[in-house]
């Protein structure tokens, strides 16, 4: 049976992930030191004999017992709302987070996949994003501790992969949506949900006319699947090229909701909020043989059904 640590287990993305492993057969090692992360997207897992939790900070030594084959690292705060209220954290777990789960990859001999982000894209002068632009990002602005954490994840990873020969994976992760997203969150999906569900205002900053593509987990965490298990050390983008408006995926989500008493309500545009964020995913297509399938109209449906169950309607 094969073993991989999946750091950031609790979380949104990381749990989704331990469920997919699970099914593939391998024994999953969880470590989260719940920060953003959740012990009730888990507590299923804790039963079964092939899943261990471990509650800590990877930013922090880490030490697993036994053999390891495989590692993810999923652990960062991932939304600007936590990142402004953590923004020290946020650059650890970008820096000494990855240099200690890398470190541990070359001890044991394992592959690591890394999670980056299109926000290492920044304000992007290019669109799509290929994975061959560089990127417009401010690194001292508000958003910069969250860019530049990563950025500084892809350079260390490939520092280890060509000084150390450790088999790295970099994904660049573009906007995922799906069951198990935080309520206070902060980003658009669940801020819009919570809203509609409760009838009130949906807040689209600016007039709305930004751009955010929007992938469902299920295929965000296939993309993951197959990078890890290829051969390719480089970044690769995972995630739906349909791109929309925000003011039109408000809508989208009032339809779905239909309180008559949830509105939109404009606010002012954040400082460095990217205006456009579409994924160039024809590199994914080729080495991996992978795109999206499930549509925006069918994941929002699922999504909305799990929101439903955790936003008190008031």
């Amino acid at each position: 049976m094969k073993r991989i640590l999946i750091a950031g287990a609790a979380g949104f993305l990381g749990s989704h992930l331990c469920d997919r492993f699970i099914k593939e057969g391998y024994e999953v090692i969880a470590i989260d030191n719940l920060l953003t992360g959740s012990l009730a997207n888990i507590e299923h897992l804790f039963p079964l004999k092939q899943f261990t939790f471990y509650y800590h900070d990877i930013t922090k030594f880490v030490h697993i017992p036994g053999e390891l084959d495989y590692i993810l690292h999923f652990a960062s705060p991932a939304s600007p709302i936590d990142y402004l209220k953590m923004p020290i954290q946020t650059l650890k777990v970008g820096a000494l987070g990855t240099h200690n789960l890398l470190g541990l990859a070359r001890d044991k001999n394992a592959r690591i996949l890394v999670a980056s982000t299109s926000e290492v894209y920044g304000d992007p002068m290019v669109h799509p994003q290929s994975e061959d632009y560089w990127g417009n990002v401010n690194p001292v602005g508000p958003r910069g501790v969250y860019d530049e954490a990563k950025r500084f994840l892809e350079a260390i990873t490939m520092a280890y992969h060509n000084f150390h020969q450790v088999e790295t994976r970099i994904i660049r992760i573009f906007n995922t949506y799906g069951p198990r997203m935080r309520v206070e969150d902060g980003r658009a999906l669940p801020a819009f949900f919570a809203q509609a569900i409760k009838g009130k205002g949906l807040p689209v900053f600016g007039d709305g006319s930004q751009t955010r593509s929007f992938c469902y987990v299920d295929d965000l965490v296939e993309g993951i699947y197959r990078l890890l298990l290829s051969d390719y050390a480089l970044p690769v983008n995972i995630g739906n090229p349909d791109e929309v408006s925000i003011l039109a995926f408000a809508h989208e989500i009032l339809a779905l909701v239909n309180n008559p008493t949830a509105y939109i309500d404009y606010l002012p545009l954040p400082q460095d909020d990217p205006k456009v964020r579409q994924p160039n995913i024809a590199l994914a297509k080729k080495l991996l043989d992978w795109e999206p399938t499930v549509n925006r109209r069918d994941g929002l449906k699922t999504t909305y059904d799990y929101f439903k169950e955790v936003v008190n309607p008031l």
